[in-house]
């Protein structure tokens, strides 16, 4: 264990050499250059390009191959050119075909739907700021769909930004052309007239599965902006003042179930109405405002059913479009990994849906109204770059205080309505600078983030933080032409509030420090319950690797102190926790006479907490190969030995958790077909002797050009030996500090299935319908415990140590041992049935200008039974009777 701590240090305090040796110069290869002509004459976007205007423009034609024969000429040859006025940039771009229109493939789809591997496609990537970092991303395909993106830094992507742009395809005898226009409105570019941007060109060719580049690299090198095309000739004057106000209208209707007749809160159907609006201010070629008044809440898609038996908060990808859009700019830390063990990942100081979260108090009587979400009153958000090449980002939302309605009745008294405060009035804010140094090769930054709350009830005050503060910096650091590279974090955390309510936080499952054999070291917190009015806490990560050339390799390493706390504003599952990662892998990119391409690794991890307790020791190993027909074939093993645990009793000593293995295979069929399936099962096996496993089929149906249909049924098994139950004290166990830890064996059962159906009217029109209907069965048997702290072996109590009073949910189980205090608690059997889906129609009548209408159904049942009976759970399942609700939503563009 002290050599893991060790290397942790190496890791989190690399030699500053590193970054000094990034500042040099490289010899990569001259990019292409690309030259820009003003515009002669009219463009009409349609998707011909037959204007004389085109005749005056560059043709840009030096494309090379990247798959599938890298390297080598295009199949079919491709022309590209380039115009600009004082207003927009306009690209068109013609797609050659030996074959003609039949060797072109389309598909018809809503915006930002369209991907490689189902259509043609034409992407024009722009580096606007030419900082080697951030992207503009355009595509078009030949029906004249388009889809876009911003990206920044890594390879992630941000589909939601919706800019507003114009693109039209055509199909002919020779192939397929695409124009397209962008404003220069929606653009972010420096304040010099004389611009030079970094382009990259790329074309799919469905049939043949051929992508070609205008700059290219091979694949086994790290590729992006660094060595993109150079886009020439642009003088662009300074933009005139321009703002974008877009107001919007949500009409809501619900129809639920009423839980109690009796409940006066609860009413079959409520109808609501509310408008709002959202202001884009240009305040300069590199500087946006985006505001929001009474922003929307609501999302268009459903969260997805779950089932979640551990500790740890389920988490939930962001879907509002008001905190969706232009959220890269806030990402605090890059992170990629070869072999991602448990454990991995970056430090993240912002997590969007805190903000109008589901209040967060606690409201008791006879009946209640708890409101669904906080109310955001408002929302301001500044993006943008300087000309000395840093990037900002500030955001502030404020949220209104939030009242249940409680209905109270005390033995002769008459009921009582009255109001309690659940959310209090709060303020979010966070702040994003990032400096970028020698062509983005080295980029530092920093970003603080601040909730603040103002009570009304004392009661919620007890429970909730008053003030939350976290910081910290970063580091990308390149060189070698980015083969290599270190990136980082380091933060700090702070909470200030009454006690009970830091007592609270402190007993939480991400920190649990009233686990009685804790340590109290030079990082670790005192014991809970010290009346402390302020909680803080650091943590760092750092990863150091090679990832160009055939040869990879990489070691990370992370550690966050006890008190370490950013639940307010971010999603933090657990902390007081460090761990490194080290990992070796290759890869082949050239084409054999089985495979495409083949990559693969393997890696060992340790974990550990700041005890110096020994949390999981892992050895991994994974690989894929792509073969010759595009089918795909990957396979990851972990091995985890026993180890510590201090989760597993909830907050009571450590125990030791037996070891096992977890075993998964991904088969993917050539995505292009008209019928493409995949599969990804798994396999656990615990020391113990239990078995776990899931198998799923995903299969996509395409039977015409613009529709699409997917199903993905999926049955899991899991088998947990040691599956918590409950704790009670009993003075009498003195060696888990006067507690005893109840244990069960968990056979779980979830049959759950994903259907999607896509239909696609005109690039403007689409519908598109969700349903999962989902089941989940939990049984608990063999109840033991663990004999002593610190080791793995259980008792399991005997038939006359349980005894069973009742049956179903009125169930009562009593645990007796000999000499020790009866544990009495519920059943913990369950039956979860849920069906849950939605119809959205999508209607862009006009550019930037949508109508939205959507509907929203969920049913669902639970019942103490335990046992999995399709034919019974699917049959109560649709008796149920279902909640729906149906929102019209109208938003319209104004450009001023």
């Amino acid at each position: 264990m002290k050599e893991l701590k060790v290397l942790t240090l190496v890791v989190l305090f690399c030699p500053a050499s590193v970054i000094a040796q990034s500042l040099g110069h490289s010899g990569a290869a001259l990019p292409p250059v690309v030259v820009a002509a003003p515009r002669a004459g009219a463009v009409v976007v349609d998707g011909r390009m037959q204007e004389g205007a085109w005749s005056g423009a560059q043709r840009v034609t030096a494309f090379a191959q990247v798959l599938p024969r890298e390297g080598e000429r295009p199949g079919d040859s491709t022309e590209v050119r380039f115009l600009y006025d004082e207003e927009a940039l306009y690209v068109g771009a013609r797609m050659f075909s030996r074959t003609g229109a039949a060797g072109v493939t389309s598909r018809l789809v809503r915006r930002d739907q369209i991907r490689e591997g189902d259509t043609d496609l034409f992407t024009l990537t722009l580096d606007t700021y030419h900082d080697h970092l951030g992207r503009a991303i355009f595509t078009v395909n030949p029906s004249g769909v388009k889809t876009d993106a911003l990206a920044q830094g890594g390879g992630n992507q941000d589909a939601s930004w919706d800019p507003i742009w114009e693109a039209a395809a055509s199909i002919d005898e020779q192939g397929w052309t695409a124009e397209i226009r962008i404003p220069l409105s929606q653009l972010r570019f420096s304040r010099f007239a004389a611009q030079q941007w970094g382009v990259q060109l790329t074309r799919f060719t469905n049939l043949t599965n051929e992508r070609d580049q205008l700059a290219y690299w091979r694949s086994n090198e790290v590729g992006g902006p660094s060595r993109f095309g150079h886009l020439m000739g642009l003088q662009i004057p300074s933009l005139p003042w321009r703002a974008e106000v877009t107001p919007y209208v949500v009409s809501r209707s619900r129809f639920v179930r009423p839980a109690d007749a009796a409940n006066p809160f609860t009413r079959s159907n409520e109808n609501t109405i509310r408008a709002g609006a959202d202001l884009k201010w240009l305040l300069a070629s590199s500087l946006t405002l985006d505001a929001a008044i009474n922003p929307d809440f609501g999302q268009v898609e459903v969260d997805p059913a779950v089932v979640n038996l551990t500790v740890f908060e389920t988490f939930f990808p962001e879907r509002r479009p008001l905190f969706v859009e232009g959220s890269g700019i806030f990402n605090f830390g890059a992170f990629s990994c070869f072999i991602c063990g448990d454990g991995a990942g970056p430090l993240d100081l912002f997590y969007s849906r805190r903000i109008g979260r589901q209040p967060q108090g606690i409201a008791t009587g006879k009946f209640v109204r708890m409101p669904e979400s906080t109310t955001i009153l408002g929302a301001a958000k500044l993006t943008g770059r300087t000309r000395g090449g840093t990037s900002i980002g500030i955001l502030d939302a404020v949220t209104g205080a939030e009242q249940a309605r409680v209905l109270t009745t005390g033995g002769d008294e008459p009921p009582e309505e009255m109001s309690v405060e659940v959310e209090p009035a709060s303020n979010y804010f966070i702040g994003r600078v990032k400096h970028d140094f020698n062509g983005g090769k080295v980029v530092l930054g920093a970003i603080g983030t601040s909730v603040r709350r103002s009570f009304t009830n004392s009661l919620l005050a007890d429970r909730i933080a008053r003030n939350a503060e976290s910081g910290g910096v970063d580091w990308n650091v390149a060189w070698k032409e980015r083969r290599y590279t270190l990136i980082g974090q380091a933060a700090f955390s702070r909470l200030a509030g009454d006690p009970d309510a830091i007592l609270r936080i402190q007993r939480t499952s991400a920190h649990y420090f009233q686990r009685p054999d804790r340590e109290n070291g030079a990082v670790s917190p005192p014991a809970a319950g010290t009346g402390a009015q302020v909680m803080s806490g650091f943590a760092g990560f750092t990863r150091l690797a090679k990832e160009g050339g055939n040869l990879l390799a990489e070691v990370m390493g992370s550690v966050r102190s006890p008190g370490f706390e950013t639940n307010d504003f971010s999603f933090l599952n657990r902390a007081d926790h460090a761990f490194v990662n080290v990992n070796l892998g290759g890869q082949k990119t050239t084409p054999t006479r089985f495979s495409r391409s083949v990559n693969g690794g393997i890696g060992v991890q340790g974990q550990f907490n700041l005890d110096g307790d020994g949390l999981d020791r892992e050895a991994h190993a994974a690989a894929r190969i792509v073969l010759r027909n595009y089918w795909t074939v990957s396979s990851s093993v972990f091995r985890r030995p026993e180890a510590l645990d201090d989760r597993l009793t909830r907050g009571g000593p450590v125990v030791r958790r037996p070891g096992y293995t977890v075993a998964y295979l991904n088969i993917s069929t050539d995505p292009r077909r008209r019928a493409a399936f995949a599969t990804n099962p798994s396999l656990t096996m615990h020391e113990s002797g239990e078995r776990g496993h899931s198998v799923n089929v995903n299969a996509t149906i395409k039977p015409s050009s613009n529709v699409l249909a997917s199903v993905g049924p999926r049955f899991t098994r899991v088998s947990n030996p040691y599956q918590f139950v409950t704790s009670a004290a009993d003075p009498l166990l003195t060696a888990f500090f006067g507690r005893r830890y109840i244990f069960a064996e968990l056979d779980q059962r979830t049959l759950s299935m994903d259907t999607r159906l896509n239909v696609t009217l005109t690039p403007a029109i689409s519908l598109e319908l969700y349903a999962q209907p989902f089941i989940s069965s939990a049984g608990y048997s063999g109840f033991s415990e663990f004999i002593s702290p610190r080791q793995s072996a259980r008792r399991r109590f005997t038939g006359g140590e349980v005894t069973v009073d009742g049956s179903g949910s009125a169930a009562v189980y009593r645990v007796a041992p000999p000499g020790g205090n009866v544990v009495a608690f519920g059943n913990p059997d369950f039956n979860f049935r849920s069906l849950r889906g939605n119809a959205v129609f999508r209607w862009e009548y006009r550019p930037g200008s949508t109508l939205f209408l959507v509907w929203q159904q969920n049913r669902s049942d639970t019942e103490r039974t335990g046992d999995f009976d399709f034919s019974r759970d699917q049959s109560a399942l649709f008796r149920t009777r279902p909640d729906n609700v149906f929102q019209l939503k109208m938003n319209y563009w104004l450009g001023l």
